[in-house]
């Protein structure tokens, strides 16, 4: 089971979504998230988990529990995995590759996001309007369309506006700013 970790042997495959595990208990654990059964409950909030160590994980949460530091800059995480994926903006690493574009990536998830760029999947969906988007990013933003939320005011007139780069944009009446130049007249 070791020598898994250093050969990246991976020979146990979940059977409902293909991820692959180094040990059969953990293979097991994440069997169990598919059927449901969450065992664990957080005893401060009720959340339910189908393993014990992401119980134990979430129960930093309540407790600002950082035990996890970076030996470069000092930051902190809750998680261990977290650490080890901010050290790669120490280091450079980036393991994961895009297998449409070959784009490498230093973080899961990231490329998760990366790849609905070439599937087209959009699960996050407004419930006003039904527009699909492929991040919960893009989906916030758009529904300030709909909640005419403005955060950002010009300091100098105070107008608002729902978008930062709305703002930025504006700011350039007052600051008479002409960053873009035409490459024929030079206008």
């Amino acid at each position: 089971m070791h020598t898994r970790i250093h050969s990246g042997e991976k020979p146990y495959c979940c059977p409902e979504c293909g991820d692959r595990f180094r040990i059969q208990s953990s293979l097991n654990s994440h069997v169990n998230s598919h059927n449901g059964r969450k065992l664990y409950c957080c005893s401060d909030c009720g959340m339910q988990f189908t393993q014990s160590s992401h119980l134990e994980n979430h129960k930093r949460v309540h407790s600002g529990e950082k035990p996890y530091c970076c030996s470069e800059c000092g930051k902190q995480f809750a998680l261990k995995g977290t650490l080890q994926t901010h050290k790669r903006i120490h280091t450079g690493e980036k393991p994961f590759c895009c297998s449409e574009c070959g784009k490498q990536i230093s973080d899961k998830s990231v490329l998760n996001f990366h790849m609905r760029n070439h599937t087209g999947k959009k699960p996050n969906c407004c419930s006003e309007c039904e527009k699909r988007c492929s991040q919960v990013s893009n989906l916030q933003t758009h529904i300030k369309i709909h909640t005419a939320e403005k955060l950002f005011s010009c300091y100098e007139c105070g107008k608002q506006f729902s978008y930062r780069g709305s703002l930025t944009t504006h700011m350039r009446i007052h600051t008479r700013e002409k960053p873009y130049c035409c490459s024929e007249c030079g206008k």
